[in-house]
């Protein structure tokens, strides 16, 4: 009997060891696991900060810098519906058939999205269909085509025109021409439903981007739900939500694929002869307006800007929040994100101007009147 226990102990204690053994092997195995990810991923997700530089052209020159071509952007310091009326009329275009008017409806619980009072003497000049995309983001009430109409109506953009939900039944594919991380763009597939766009942007931070202006909005913001994941991961993955893609992607690469992205859109549109763009600078938070609960405003409304160019757009927004004496947060945050790598990249693939002038409209009327 008592070696029959001790045999039968041994079997148990050397069931112990094994049990221990692979434990240890697993344990062992799941440290090199983890070893080799954290050498792939600190280099993978390495950027280097790019430092803000003025571009508007009487910069360019005093620094004796040279650039090929710029844009001009025009500007007001009023920012009421009056004046985005008169910004949008000294761009001296003239949209014809079906027009969109892109904007983002904002997050619910979002305040600081564009206000539908001001914008809408504009959109119904020109009988314009604003149009959005559902988002891709874990937690949003924008996800959904249903949960997202309820909030343009919530926030008041369905009082004031019909509102269209672009990949309510899918995307379609456009081409990216010279993309270094895209070759095709995903976005709504109603954009073809439409015969010009006008981009209306509140500019502002961004989490990830850095900041959000009318280059987030033509990339972003006409992809798709898959096509925002796209975006956010540099074409490796597809599926929402973002969230784990975004995680094992590059900030660069992100912000590389935004513009490439918008090139495509702006390529789409008649290689920008059906698009302009109108950025709003009021109501800048350092986070986006897909931020449920942003942090709080703490720097002072600027004006309204527009132009042909995005990128020259974007590049002029910018300048003017590093000008800003109450512009540090903004400007942090612009930088921690190195979020002005999208506007070397857009120039890097052929893709606007970041040099620029601006045309202050409201001198050009004092002028007048004088």
């Amino acid at each position: 009997m008592e070696m029959r226990i001790t045999v039968k102990e041994k079997k148990n204690k050397l069931k112990i060891k094994s049990v221990l053994i692979g434990l240890m092997i697993l344990i062992g195995l799941m440290f090199i696991f983890i070893l080799c990810f954290i050498a792939w991923y600190v280099p993978h997700m390495h950027y280097d900060i790019e430092p803000h530089e003025f571009y508007d052209i009487a910069s360019l020159q005093a620094q004796n810098k040279s650039y090929e071509d710029h844009s001009i952007v025009y500007m007001t310091n009023e920012i009421s519906p009056e004046a985005l009326m008169k910004i949008y009329e000294t761009l001296d275009v003239h949209p014809q058939g079906n027009v969109a008017i892109k904007l983002s409806t904002g997050e619910a619980g979002n305040p600081n999205y564009l206000d539908p009072n001001l914008i809408k003497d504009l959109v119904q000049s020109v009988d314009g269909t604003i149009i959005e995309c559902n988002t891709a983001y874990s937690g949003s009430k924008r996800a959904d085509t249903e949960m997202h109409m309820q909030v343009a109506k919530d926030h008041g953009f369905t009082a004031i025109a019909d509102v269209d939900i672009m990949d309510r039944d899918g995307y379609m594919v456009i081409p990216v021409e010279g993309g270094v991380n895209l070759k095709e763009n995903w976005v709504g597939q109603n954009l073809a439903n439409y015969d010009y766009v006008i981009v209306l942007s509140h500019f502002k931070g961004h989490p990830m981007g850095g900041f959000g202006g009318a280059l987030k909005n033509i990339s972003i913001g006409i992809g798709s739900r898959e096509g925002k994941v796209r975006i956010h991961t540099g074409g490796v993955f597809s599926k929402p939500p973002i969230d784990i893609g975004s995680l094992l992607t590059n900030q660069d690469t992100f912000t590389e694929s935004m513009a490439e992205a918008a090139k495509s859109v702006s390529d789409y549109e008649g290689y920008g002869q059906k698009i302009v763009y109108i950025s709003v600078m009021n109501h800048m938070s350092i986070d986006c307006d897909c931020v449920s609960t942003p942090t709080e405003v703490d720097m002072h409304d600027i004006g309204i800007l527009a132009s042909t160019d995005p990128v020259a757009l974007d590049q002029a927004c910018v300048d003017l929040v590093f000008k800003a004496a109450d512009g540090q947060s903004l400007q942090n945050r612009i930088l921690e994100k190195n979020g002005l790598h999208i506007l070397t990249h857009c120039e890097r693939i052929g893709f606007g101007n970041r040099a620029y002038e601006i045309v202050n409209i409201d001198a050009a009327e004092t002028e007048e009147t004088e």
